[in-house]
């Protein structure tokens, strides 16, 4: 969520307004960062490259903190959010960086959760006073989290949405050979009544994806495109990966570019789905949660996985209709990356 002050500084204007009543308004963004899986009681050094990359904007992509429930009451999110608030790093860009947050299973509140969660409206409200939402913020009267923002004048705009796939996410199907290679923890289930987003986030969708835009950010904490792993993903609802498909060409929409996290490693993605322009994913995570010895199969990866602390970027360059895709670790040097032109991001007509 956009603090008063960064918002004001961004958008021009005196104080928050509701979500509508900010598109098409504002200098337009040229420097985007984001990044998921920030453990608050590690160290996170990576706070000083991304302060020092001056991003125009921070997404929190998920798992901002580490709280499961352990108890009704909530006291270790509560906890894990009075403890990142003390991290000189995370609160100095929280103080000078416009930023937008969605959360991942960590910060929810329960490993791996979905629809089933019990304490889910606890959850959401510790999320909402942490991010500091505005009375008056739609997403505290509606279900889930979901959320979208177009910043930007006209040519020149960035739609950011923000997915929940938590709170409406039906279980998972269980893998039958836990741990073994592409089997890990899940399997893909072709269970027509199993849903990701939900009736009413998957129309929301469909709305927002008509809004004019020039480059549309769609935040995922959970993997899109990435296959061959057992972990979560959208493959493991498979017809409801190919809704998403089906939803952007529908839609008519131009310029989709998917952002994740979760997985405690960096890689790029490219997919192109039938009568669809590529897609593209980057995956950022950790800021400092890192599986070291991550190794899987890629047959969409655009290079090989990144295994360190990462934070992702995306650079527009407006005047050449073009943007890096890019991971950059703790030192702030680029390690993977692929540049995409706008104009082949978009449906043949």
């Amino acid at each position: 969520m956009f603090t008063r002050r960064t918002f004001a500084r961004l958008m021009g204007a005196a104080s928050l307004a509701p979500a509508a009543s900010r598109a098409q308004s504002g200098k337009p963004l040229s420097r985007i960062a984001f990044g998921s899986c920030a453990k608050q009681t590690l160290p996170q050094p990576i706070w000083d490259p991304i302060l020092a990359y001056r991003p125009d904007l921070f997404i929190f992509a998920g798992d901002n903190v580490y709280g499961d429930f352990h108890a009704p009451d909530a006291a270790d999110l509560k906890r894990a959010y009075e403890e990142a608030g003390h991290i000189a790093g995370y609160t100095k860009l929280l103080e000078t960086v416009p930023h937008l947050a969605v959360w991942d299973d960590h910060d929810y509140g329960v490993n791996d959760g979905g629809v089933e969660f019990p304490h889910k409206a606890l959850s959401k409200d510790l999320f909402l006073e942490f991010w500091k939402a505005p009375t008056n913020d739609i997403r505290r009267t509606r279900s889930g989290i979901y959320d979208s923002q177009i910043i930007g004048p006209p040519g020149k705009r960035v739609q950011v949405i923000l997915l929940d796939v938590r709170w409406f996410r039906s279980p998972l199907r269980i893998t039958d050979k836990r741990g073994a290679p592409g089997k890990q923890r899940y399997l893909p289930d072709p269970d027509p009544a199993k849903t990701m987003l939900g009736a009413e986030q998957w129309a929301w969708l469909a709305t927002e994806l008509r809004k004019p835009a020039e480059l549309r950010l769609i935040v995922s904490s959970t993997q899109v495109l990435a296959d061959g792993h057992g972990w979560e993903r959208w493959g493991n609802l498979p017809l409801e990966k190919q809704k998403l498909v089906d939803t952007i060409r529908a839609s008519g929409a131009k310029g989709v570019v998917f952002l994740s996290g979760d997985r405690h490693i960096g890689a790029l993605y490219r997919e192109t789905p039938e009568g669809l322009y590529p897609l593209y994913e980057a995956t950022s995570s950790g800021l400092n949660m890192v599986y070291w010895a991550a190794k899987e199969p890629g047959p969409n990866r655009l290079g090989p996985l990144f295994a360190a602390a990462n934070f992702g970027v995306v650079e527009i360059d407006w005047a050449a209709r073009k943007f890096l895709l890019a991971l950059r670790d703790e030192r702030g040097d680029t390690r993977r990356a692929v540049d995409v032109g706008f104009d082949t991001l978009s449906i043949a007509t």
